[in-house]
């Protein structure tokens, strides 16, 4: 069983392989949902870290429908990650009718080769996830995020296990969203998942020793916890 942990800093990255990840999915901006991370990032996470590490490549927050000039950006940060040497890279892009943007996909799965390529989370949005699976494996990804197109995966057990048992080990279906160590044990036998998806998240207190009160922030950071890593890889061996 393959754990992917998400992290949004390099912190983050650190803690999550200290605690046992199997693979890091590398982002920033956690209130956009995850978008590419700075150079600077990939670069000291890549000189630091040695277990697989895919970067999100996502030009902004909001949809997954981009402009042209957006789109020439996701194509240099695909380069720029074959060029710092990571195993892999996270893509998601539709069409306005929310099916997959097969015309794209493929040319950035081309471009990332010899890369592996997961589809993320856009993938809950799309109309028909049954077509969408075909889709993107016609595209040449070669894995699926999915929460089962609701906020959390436990609640989309069903049709994650409909889409695994279609996959038919063409592609692998990656739940993830929610998951944590009361349940990933459940979501895994249930489904039948050999890979599965959680940000462990946990908000790290500012280590300020003043804090301005009239400023109305917590300067809270997002972490993850390690204890609860270890405890999903405890649960995912029993």
């Amino acid at each position: 069983m393959l754990l992917e942990i998400a992290v949004f800093n390099i912190q983050s990255a650190l803690l999550g392989v200290n605690a046992g990840a199997n693979r890091i999915e590398l982002c920033e901006n956690p209130a956009d949902g995850g978008t590419t991370p700075s150079y600077g990032t990939l670069k000291t996470v890549r000189e630091k870290i040695s277990i697989p590490v895919f970067p999100i490549i996502r030009a902004r927050g909001g949809d997954f429908i981009y402009t042209d000039e957006e789109f020439a950006v996701m194509q240099k940060d695909i380069l720029l990650c074959k060029q710092l040497g990571f195993e892999g890279i996270v893509i998601g892009l539709l069409n306005k009718d929310a099916t997959v943007d097969k015309e794209r996909t493929k040319r950035l799965v081309e471009l990332a080769y010899p890369l592996e390529v997961t589809f993320h989370r856009a993938f809950d949005r799309t109309k028909d996830a049954f077509q969408s699976l075909e889709d993107i494996i016609d595209c040449g990804c070669q894995r699926i995020l999915t929460s089962g197109q609701v906020p959390n995966a436990f609640d989309g057990k069903d049709l994650i296990k409909q889409l695994i048992e279609q996959a038919d080990d063409r592609i692998i279906i990656m739940p993830g969203s929610g998951i944590r160590s009361n349940n990933i044990k459940a979501i895994a036998d249930y489904t039948g998942a050999k890979e599965l998806h959680s940000s462990a998240r946990k908000n790290i207190s500012s280590v300020m020793e003043f804090i301005n009160e009239n400023m109305k922030e917590p300067l809270q950071n997002i972490s993850v916890d390690e204890d609860e890593i270890k405890n999903m890889k405890a649960a995912l061996s029993i």
